[in-house]
């Protein structure tokens, strides 16, 4: 007959990560994105990050839009503008303003 004794595992304590007395420098968003944006343009960008926040390929989000998916990949790519009715429409569907689409 075999007895199991319980393993005790202790824990190693992580590093805490020391902080510098250094301001750290933010670097502003599109400046980051500048590559991004020059392939989709702003509108592009903001759109393209909204749908796959929620999780949407572009033909759900056409679904739902009403439109057909080659207009939402048009859109991201900044071959089609977004009108204002259009940032509307979006904005409703992906929980977001509407000025980020125009």
């Amino acid at each position: 007959m075999s007895v199991h004794t319980k393993t005790r595992r202790t824990r190693i304590p992580r590093k805490k990560a020391v902080l510098s007395n250094k301001k750290r420098k933010s670097i502003p968003w599109r400046e980051v994105a500048k590559d991004r944006i020059k392939k989709y343009t702003e509108p592009g960008l903001a759109l393209r990050g909204a749908r796959s926040r929620e999780d949407l390929t572009q033909k759900e989000l056409a679904d739902k839009l009403g439109i057909l998916p080659h207009h939402v990949s048009e859109m991201e790519h900044g071959k089609r503008p977004i009108s204002k009715k259009m940032a509307h429409k979006l904005a409703e569907v992906l929980d977001v303003n509407c000025k980020v689409f125009l």
